[in-house]
């Protein structure tokens, strides 16, 4: 009787609008169309009747209500704590639907609707018709489907061109990730979908699946021209051979595990990297798919659970007047500086910020750090933006801090108030030193002619060896790290949109950097030349996920990513 109250209350406080995107969404669970259900008492009896919902399961309710953007109703219910899942019952397919009616503006959709106007009955296109009924009537004639989105793309090319990537990206994820076997059997519609995995695995299973279609749900915040006239470069001087193409595909494998080295640490094997047994060894592709996904659904979460999530610590190293050797200053640094405070205090973290430290400074304040108490908090984040060189980050006075050092004062024998919690270090910094083509850029490192920042770091020095860090950079080895003078460093502005987007939803860190790394990926100059891939590593053992915050998200009114 109480999950029937809670169902009705989510009903009243839902909109006829939301109503529909709801009954939308369970299409595929319900097997019928979405017009005849009548009101969300009627879609939530259907979806119990056929034991997609109920007072064991809530899951598919907390989803449905992240994905039309009520984490306030989750909330008020008190739905989020005990009804996240790492599973999806909602396709791709549907998100993805959803999702570009809710870009269609009411011009769009009457452009949309004249674009139609021989293919749909013009009932089905009259003016109080919405655009998730129009996507309904292109279903039924048979015009889309999950492998057929061609004509809805030459739509939206016409009608709202900056949509048309999150459908060519779902293209190419339906193409990369469709093995023979559901080529042949389909794709159940009442199947469930990955939707945060704590790592990327080396096989082209579900998991890595789940990581891809994150671009699918979320808007992208890089898919235009960057001018070049704003922008500096973190690039380094020298860096071996290789090319971009190698970097982007070096990024995209580089999530990573370590198992720690001290026994102190609570030691915790995860479900997810255990192998078959010799007798399984012979079971179908699709078995050992299921056998992975039942395996990921096992993964812990770290408790986040303090009054105050943690200490957040951001150095900011701009002024470089007197470093030896000389260094130019990072312009528009100040911008990340801002967003990253906003968003980690949105977040409960007590945000502290160290300006213009020398190599020593820097030490210092880390060793300060590491030796407080941190047993009443969560977690630690730690924020680098400075200069660069291969496993080293520049004090202001050219001295170099290796990434070693940055996280000594923090592993489990040196700090053991923050041993089995999560330290995370973010790193804007390049981890390359060779000179690209750059028009008004300038480095994050040595001086050099062209005026370009290089904010380089070794892959075997970046790599947390001791349990529970996560480091991320804000490049892969050997290549540049953008940062623009008026708006801040590419990887921190989508860092910070990320965090505000897609925290409230209930995902993992390890998932929202994926998302980093797709719009990170995507950016480039005006010329479609310059480049970046940030790359995440972690010793993480369990997902990251941070409470809901109660107050609204942050304005990030500087962080402008998309260029015209």
């Amino acid at each position: 009787m109480e999950f029937q109250k809670l169902l009705l209350d989510v009903g009243k406080a839902l909109s006829k609008g939301e109503e529909i995107a709801l009954a939308f969404l369970c299409t595929d669970l319900l097997g019928r169309n979405p017009t005849t259900v009548k009101s969300a008492s009627d879609l939530f009896s259907r979806l119990g009747d056929q034991d997609h919902l109920s007072a064991e399961r809530p899951q598919l309710l907390t989803e449905l209500l992240l994905i039309i953007q009520r984490p306030k109703l989750i909330r008020d219910l008190q739905l989020s704590d005990g009804a996240s899942t790492t599973r999806s019952l909602i396709s791709p397919y549907r998100k993805l639907l959803y999702n570009l009616s809710e870009e269609i503006t009411d011009d769009d959709l009457k452009d949309v609707k004249f674009l139609l106007s021989k293919d749909l009955p013009r009932k089905q296109l009259e003016e109080n018709v919405s655009t998730l009924e129009v996507l309904m009537g292109m279903e039924h004639k048979d015009l889309i489907s999950d492998y057929n989105l061609n004509l809805l793309e030459t739509i939206i090319s016409k009608v709202r061109p900056v949509l048309q990537d999150k459908i060519s990206e779902f293209k190419a994820l339906q193409v990369t990730h469709t093995s023979p076997v559901a080529q042949e059997s389909g794709r159940p519609r009442s199947v469930s979908y990955p939707i945060a995995p704590n790592q990327v695995p080396q096989s082209s299973g579900p998991e890595r699946r789940a990581s891809c279609e994150m671009p699918v749900e979320f808007p992208s915040l890089a898919e235009s021209y960057v001018n070049t006239s704003n922008i500096s470069m973190d690039l380094p001087n020298v860096f071996p051979g290789g090319d971009e193409s190698e970097a982007l595909s070096l990024g995209l494998s580089s999530l990573n595990t370590e198992t720690s080295r001290y026994a102190s640490l609570k030691v915790t094997i995860d479900p997810v990297e255990m192998l078959p047994s010799q007798e399984n060894k012979a079971s179908s592709e699709t078995q050992a798919s299921q056998t992975t996904n039942t395996n990921i659904e096992g993964l812990e979460e770290y408790p986040m659970t303090a009054a105050k999530r943690g200490i957040c610590l951001i150095v900011n190293n701009n002024n470089f007047t007197n470093s030896m050797p000389v260094l130019k200053n990072r312009e528009g640094t100040i911008f990340d500086e801002e967003y990253l405070k906003k968003v980690f205090t949105w977040l409960s973290f007590e945000v502290e910020i160290k300006r213009d430290c020398t190599r020593e400074e820097m030490l210092s304040v880390l060793r300060a750090l590491g030796s407080r108490n941190h047993s009443q908090m969560d977690c630690l984040v730690c924020c680098v933006l400075s200069h660069g060189m291969e496993g080293h980050v520049f004090g202001v006075d050219g001295n170099t801090v290796k990434i070693e050092e940055l996280k000594e004062p923090f592993n489990g024998l040196k700090c053991a108030s923050l041993a089995e919690k999560p330290k995370l270090f973010f790193i804007q910094a390049c981890q390359g030193t060779s000179e690209q083509k750059a028009v008004s850029i300038c480095a994050d490192g040595p001086a050099a002619p062209s005026p370009v920042c290089s904010d380089a770091s070794k892959a075997n020095d970046s790599i947390p060896s001791d349990a529970d860090f996560l480091l991320a950079m804000s490049t892969v080895p050997s290549y540049v790290s953008f940062r623009e003078r008026k708006n801040g460093s590419w990887f921190i502005q989508s860092l910070c949109q990320n965090l505000v987007q897609m925290v409230p939803r209930g995902i993992d860190l390890v998932s929202i950097l994926t998302k980093v790394n797709a719009d990170v990926s995507k950016k480039t100059d005006h010329t479609g030349v310059k480049k970046q891939m940030p790359q995440p590593a972690f010793s993480l053992r369990k997902k990251v996920v941070f409470p809901i915050p109660e107050a609204p998200p942050p304005s990030l009114q500087h962080n402008i990513l998309l260029h015209v």
